[in-house]
């Protein structure tokens, strides 16, 4: 419990907390540069020579990016790499939306799984 009384631990959280709003920047930047651009996420990987997941990953907050990964989108959405982690692009409720659509999307594909579970284990009871 020391720990948590120490100045070393309150730098950790604050850096943490820094970690994910940089991490929420980089994300929204990136999808507002791709749809400026009327690219898709398959298009964007495509140009940037990634994974389409890679790309869902790092818009969803799920992934943070390699050097060489920032290179290849900052190319391929033909900006800056520094203009990626503007937070003046970036506003608190553009954050929050585009997490809660992120999460709706997972939702809607935890719901498809579970219907298709669902649906296999009556058929393997043989109920209608």
């Amino acid at each position: 419990m020391l720990w948590k009384t120490t100045t070393l631990y309150h730098i950790y959280r604050f850096m943490r907390k820094k970690d994910v709003d940089l991490r929420k920047i980089l994300a929204l930047n990136i999808k507002i540069h791709r749809n400026k651009l009327g690219m898709s996420q398959e298009k964007l990987a495509e140009k940037a020579e990634i994974s389409v997941n890679m790309v869902k990953d790092i818009e969803g907050c799920r992934t943070w990016v390699s050097d060489k990964t920032l290179i290849k989108l900052a190319f391929a959405l033909k900006t800056d790499i520094y203009r990626l982690f503007l937070a003046t692009t970036v506003n608190e409720d553009e954050i929050h939306k585009a997490l809660i659509i992120n999460f709706l999307e997972i939702l809607k594909k935890i719901k498809k799984d579970v219907v298709l579970d669902v649906d296999n284990a009556l058929k393997n009871w043989d109920v209608e």
